[in-house]
C-alpha cells in the first residue's frame, strides 16, 4: 500500500508507517503524478483534493489532519466511492490560545482590560463553542451567533451578526468557508458591516480568510485607521494582500492552530480512520504521541491583577507576537508569498495551555479561578 502525505504531517511514521510505504510531498506541490499509484492521500489544508488531482488515480482514501474542509471536493469523493475523513476538533483548543493571547496582547497595547469588553463569537462550533465556554468562565461578557444552530436548536442564545457588531467590542470569526445557500458565509463581514464597526472595535480573524471582504477592511484601515484587526487567515494565501498585512495590528500565517498537540491529534485521528477504513484496529493512543512540554510547571508566589498573571501564564505557553513578528520578517526578507510558507513550513514548536501546570502559592492562591478557566492546569500550595 502506498500513501501519499504532505511532507509537514508529523508523526506520519508512527500514524501510518505500518499501512505501508509514505511518499512526502509538500503540502501545496502534491499533483496527479504524485497520487497516480496510491492508495491513500493524507493531507492538510493547503492541497485541494478534487476531480483535478484524483481522476487518475487508485486513491481509495482522503484524509485531511484538519477541522476544515472547504479544500476537499467531498461530492467527487463520494461520488467515486473514495472514503473520506477529517478530523474536526483537533486543533480547537490551539486557536482558543491563539485568540486569548492575541486579546491579552491588544489589551495591553490599548491600555484596557479585557474583562471590560463585550465579544462576540461568530461559528459556534469546535472552535467557538469552546471559546465562548473560556471567555465566559472568566467572566467576560460575550454574545454568540451562529444561524444553522439557532435554525435547528432555536433563537434562544443566539443573535444575529448584526447585532454582535452593534453590542460588542471585539468581533471574532470561527466559522467555516460556505460559498452559497442561505448561510453562506463568503464576504460575511463585506463592506458595509466593516464600515459599522464602531471607532476602537478588534476585528479578529481566525476561521476563513474570505470570510471577511479583504479590500474593504483594507479600506477601512488605511482610510480611518480606528479600528483593530488580528489576522490569522487570508484570502487568496499565500498570495495575501501584502497592504493589508501591513495594516494588520497583529497579522500571522495561518498559525492559530499549529500546536504541537493539535497537530499531533489530528495525524491521530486519520490514523484511526485509515485504521478503520481498511478494517484494522489502532494500535495506540493518543497520549503515546504526546512528548511531555518543555515547560511542565511554573509557580506564582505572590498574587498579581488577573490580566498580568494571564498575560505571564499564557506567554510562558505561547506569545501570538512572536508568529506576527516573524512573518513581518519573512516578508520582509523573502516577499509575501514565499514568507508566508516559509512560516508555515518552519513553524517553531508550540504547545497549548492545557500542558502548563501553575502551583499557587500564598496570597497568589486568589487566581486559582480565572487561571483555571483559562485552560491551565492550577494547583495550590
Amino acid at each position: 500500500m502506498k500513501v501519499v502525505i504532505d511532507a509537514n504531517i508529523p508523526a506520519a511514521d508512527a500514524c501510518f508507517g505500518a499501512f505501508g510505504s509514505l511518499a512526502r510531498v509538500p503540502g501545496r506541490e502534491i499533483s496527479a503524478a504524485d497520487v497516480a499509484d496510491a492508495d491513500a492521500l493524507i493531507v492538510r489544508s493547503v492541497t485541494q483534493v478534487n476531480q483535478a488531482l484524483l481522476a487518475n488515480s487508485r486513491v481509495g482514501f482522503v484524509g485531511t489532519c484538519t477541522i476544515g474542509t472547504d479544500h476537499i471536493d467531498q461530492a467527487f469523493l463520494n461520488e467515486q466511492g473514495i472514503g473520506f475523513a477529517s478530523a474536526p476538533g483537533c486543533n480547537a483548543e490551539a486557536v482558543v490560545d491563539y485568540v486569548l493571547s492575541s486579546l491579552l496582547t491588544i489589551a495591553e497595547r490599548e491600555g484596557w482590560a479585557l474583562s471590560e469588553r463585550s465579544v462576540g463569537v461568530v461559528g459556534v462550533g469546535n472552535v467557538g463553542s469552546r471559546l465562548l465556554a473560556r471567555l465566559k468562565a472568566l467572566g467576560i461578557s460575550v454574545l454568540a451567533c451562529d444561524p444553522p444552530r439557532a435554525e435547528v436548536e432555536g433563537a434562544h442564545g443566539f443573535s444575529d451578526i448584526d447585532e454582535l457588531i452593534a453590542r460588542c467590542d471585539v468581533l471574532c470569526l470561527h466559522t467555516p468557508l460556505v460559498a452559497s445557500g442561505p448561510h453562506s458565509t463568503h464576504h460575511l463581514l463585506n463592506a458595509q458591516r466593516i464600515n459599522e464597526l464602531a471607532p476602537g472595535s478588534v476585528l479578529l480573524n481566525a476561521g476563513r480568510g474570505d470570510c471577511v471582504d479583504g479590500l474593504a477592511l483594507r479600506s477601512r484601515l488605511a482610510g480611518q485607521g480606528d479600528i483593530i484587526a488580528v489576522l490569522d487567515v487570508w484570502e487568496q494565501e499565500p498570495a495575501i494582500d501584502a497592504n493589508l498585512h501591513d495594516l494588520a495590528t497583529l497579522a500571522t500565517p495561518h498559525v492559530a492552530g499549529h500546536s504541537l498537540d493539535g497537530k499531533l491529534r489530528g495525524s491521530w485521528m486519520i490514523h484511526q480512520a485509515l485504521a478503520a477504513h481498511l478494517g484494522q484496529s489502532s494500535s495506540f493512543g493518543f497520549d503515546e504521541l504526546c512528548p511531555p512540554p518543555a515547560l511542565e510547571s511554573l509557580t506564582l508566589e505572590q498574587a498579581l491583577p488577573v490580566e498580568d498573571a494571564l498575560r505571564l501564564c499564557v506567554r510562558a505557553v505561547y506569545d501570538t507576537r512572536r508568529d506576527h513578528d516573524t512573518l513581518q520578517r519573512q516578508v520582509r526578507q523573502l516577499g509575501v508569498v514565499k514568507g508566508f510558507d516559509h512560516c508555515r513550513t518552519h513553524y517553531p514548536l508550540r504547545r497549548e495551555l492545557a500542558t502548563l501546570e501553575v502551583r499557587l502559592n500564598g496570597a497568589a492562591n486568589e487566581l486559582f479561578e480565572p487561571l483555571g478557566a483559562a485552560g491551565f492546569r492550577v494547583s495550590v500550595a
